[in-house]
């Protein structure tokens, strides 16, 4: 007699993994990133992740009561969730929108597709993508991690360039984030023969690896997003193919414009470490629902977002890119799955 086979929603974990282990194992990963926002941005950072997890936990929560649905918060994915979007907002951003964009991502990136499983798009980018086109200005608007001058709150909304060699390192950094002194670098190329992106990229890079930078909450330490990726690929959490293609894709093209005009791009390393990059890396692009399931659609994966990611930062308007490329994979993920098929347990790939 055969045995009975059940057929579920990603993601598909074998024993000893479950869900709710992976989900556990990726919040102890993003521990080190919450305790560096909250080192640089001390109250703002807890208030914001909590408002984050809170408002995504009572979201799916409404949403299965209204469906009729089981109770799903035990598997600690609206957790998850809510820490990525909080991750990923800058510090100043009022609650009252935090607890929207938790909303939108729970109800309309997740629940709306069927729960967890079903969604086609990473739920915390497409929330972050809501409250950057519905509260573009309180998104783009930077406080500086209280480690700086405590008496600057706020960053030029003008984001008007200050040589460093002039001004001084702090006041530099109390301009904008890293990546938009990049981006005003490649806009200026055209204007000044000094060598920009050279200068803000030497003064600044060192600050992307501790996060004494401004920048989103979870961003701006490179070390705590490398420790934390580090503790999911040795857990075998998530496999090494998507967090080295978006790297090594991005990397190679950041290179290239480097190679192109020093003065006008930062060396690609600047890119890694800077941004959204690692986060994306590690905690968004290897979301096991939303991604491919075999190897070769992983390294097709990464590339994809590793180097849309950097042409938004090179050649668009954005100084960063990762959520609409995140997302952008996301919608051809289907399509990569079909085109790199997993041989059925028994069978043989065909041959001509």
């Amino acid at each position: 007699m055969l045995s009975k086979i059940t057929v579920s929603n990603a993601p598909h974990i074998s024993e000893p993994l479950s869900t709710r282990g992976v989900m556990i194992d990726v919040i102890i990963g993003l521990a080190p990133a919450m305790a560096a926002a909250a080192f640089y941005f001390r109250l703002r950072a807890p208030i914001l992740i909590a408002t984050c997890v809170i408002s995504c936990l009572v979201t799916e929560w409404l949403c299965n009561l209204i469906r009729k649905k089981p109770n799903s918060l035990d598997d600690c994915s609206a957790v998850v969730t809510g820490i990525i979007l909080a991750l990923s907002l800058p510090p100043a951003l009022p609650v009252w929108a935090a607890v929207i964009g938790s909303a939108f991502s729970i109800a309309i990136g997740k629940m709306v597709f069927g729960g967890l499983g079903s969604n086609i798009f990473n739920p915390a980018m497409a929330g972050r993508t809501f409250l950057t086109v519905s509260f573009g200005v309180m998104m783009t608007t930077w406080t500086v991690p209280s480690t700086i001058d405590s008496e600057i709150a706020q960053i030029d909304p003008d984001n008007k360039i200050k040589s460093i060699t002039e001004q001084g390192l702090v006041n530099a950094r109390t301009q904008a984030t890293p990546l938009a002194w990049s981006k005003q670098a490649i806009k200026s190329q055209n204007k000044t023969d000094e060598p920009l992106a050279e200068n803000y990229s030497n003064a600044l890079f060192i600050h992307t690896l501790t996060g004494d930078t401004g920048g989103c909450l979870g961003e701006t330490s490179a070390i705590a997003l490398l420790v934390g990726g580090i503790y999911l690929l040795m857990r075998r959490t998530i496999n090494f193919h998507i967090p080295a293609a978006v790297l090594i894709s991005a990397f190679i093209f950041g290179g290239i414009a480097y190679m192109v005009n020093p003065n006008a791009y930062v060396p690609p390393w600047y890119h890694l470490a800077g941004g959204g990059m690692l986060l994306c890396t590690f905690f968004i692009a290897t979301d096991p629902v939303t991604a491919p399931l075999t190897p070769k659609g992983m390294w097709i994966f990464g590339i994809g977002v590793g180097s849309i990611t950097m042409l938004i930062r090179i050649v668009g308007e954005y100084p960063e890119g990762v959520m609409f490329s995140v997302l952008l994979m996301n919608a051809v993920t289907p399509l990569i799955d079909r085109l790199c098929k997993r041989i059925p347990a028994g069978g043989k790939p065909k041959t001509k």
